[in-house]
């Protein structure tokens, strides 16, 4: 009986410890639903910046996103060049000058 007792209360202790480490984790989202101790549902915060601002300089040995893989929907509003040079991370894509490897243009994809 005591093996049960401190094994559920080990349990216990490891699922409450789990939110925290989680919203810890990545500070752009946080859950708006937790399912047996597991967050299923998240949600952007409102005010957070991006990782990358306007003028950050990639490189040229960064790898970048290709122009046919970008969310088509994304490629119409923003015309988005075929040329240009982009990257898709963390629900933003970055608008990148070829010649200077600079973000120019930041679009949050969920602000639309």
């Amino acid at each position: 009986m005591r093996k049960i007792l401190l094994a559920l209360s080990g349990a216990a202790i490891a699922l409450t410890a789990t939110p925290a480490a989680l919203q810890a984790k990545d500070k752009n989202y946080v859950c708006t639903k937790w399912s047996d101790g597991l967050c299923v549902s998240t949600k952007r915060v409102k005010g957070m910046p991006p990782p990358y601002a306007v003028g950050y300089a990639f490189g040229p040995d960064y790898t970048y996103t290709t122009y046919s893989t970008l969310p088509e929907p994304l490629v119409t509003y923003y015309k988005l060049d075929p040329n240009g040079r982009y990257v898709y991370s963390n629900g933003y894509v970055y608008v990148v000058d070829p010649a200077t490897y600079a973000v120019t243009r930041v679009i949050d994809i969920f602000s639309r």
